[in-house]
């Protein structure tokens, strides 16, 4: 069922999709600043990534609910777009930037993402991927009960 706000044209949406991510990769900066500075010392480096990852799925979701109306995805392959450009290219910036800027092997940065030894990033990413889906979902939800 669409919400009740009109749909942006395709390039719009996208371009709007991208601003918003461009908020969410600032966020998670932060996000990860404050985790490397206050959170590692305390409870070394991996147990500090995982809590950097339920905190930076909580930045999402809080920047995708207060977004959502803004980004005018009213349809569910919008919303399901919108979280694909996200996922994309967050992982593109993420590897990118793991590479090029931190110098990590492909073996360190794919620490991150093996879930079997504890790494959450990839569903870090799967939250990028729903997060617009969700937050309309949560938005409905929150209007059915007023």
């Amino acid at each position: 069922m669409p919400d009740k706000v009109h749909s942006a044209s395709p390039l719009l949406l996208y371009l709007r999709a991208m601003a918003v991510l461009a908020l969410i990769v600032v966020a998670e900066i932060v996000n990860g600043t404050v985790r490397t500075l206050l959170i590692t010392p305390w409870v070394g480096d991996f147990t500090a990534r995982q809590i950097g990852t339920v905190t930076g799925c909580a930045l999402i979701l809080l920047i995708a609910l207060r977004f959502s109306s803004w980004l005018k995805a009213s349809t569910a392959v919008q919303r399901w777009a919108v979280g694909l450009i996200w996922m994309v290219l967050m992982l593109a910036f993420e590897l990118s930037v793991g590479r090029l800027v931190v110098r990590a092997s492909w073996v360190q940065l794919m620490t991150d993402y093996d879930l079997v030894h504890g790494g959450l990033l990839g569903l870090g990413m799967l939250w990028l991927l729903c997060a617009p889906t969700l937050a309309a979902f949560l938005i409905r939800q929150s209007h059915r009960v007023r």
